[in-house]
């Protein structure tokens, strides 16, 4: 299984007139936590595109425990339960002051950028993640 973490606040144009952070910026802070985890790995979402394949969200899952609001410093807690193949889903949980507040998770698709089908997980992230699921 490969986890990271990923701190970040709550900024005001996130939040809306109740003073909660807005529903469908959650979606946003999964996709910040995806690219900073491939990032911590050494590896860009632009190399794997330019590596010929796209990753098309497929599935976004949210449930809303607590609110967030503006100038909270937010963890997301990302996962990746198994290997992925095809697909890759990312679980997710935020946390406020270590309580949970939201969870949720993604499946993107590995899609071949000429033909549009679907692919194997392209070869410089298999690398990278085969380790973490030895």
């Amino acid at each position: 299984m490969y986890q990271f973490e990923h701190k970040m606040r709550v900024r005001y144009a996130e939040t809306d007139q109740m003073g909660y952070v807005y529903y469908g910026n959650y979606a946003t802070y999964f996709e910040v936590a995806r690219a900073e985890s491939i990032r911590s790995l050494g590896l860009t979402y632009r190399e794997i595109e330019e590596e010929g394949v796209i990753m098309p969200v497929l599935e976004n899952y949210s449930k809303y425990l607590r609110p967030a609001r503006y100038d909270d410093e937010l963890t997301i807690k990302l996962s990746i339960p198994k290997l992925p193949d095809t697909r890759i889903r990312y679980e997710y949980e935020l946390y406020k002051e270590e309580k949970l507040i939201h969870k949720g998770y993604t499946v993107l698709v590995f899609v071949d950028r000429n033909t549009g089908k679907p692919c194997k997980m392209p070869e410089i992230l298999a690398k990278i993640m085969n380790p973490y699921f030895k």
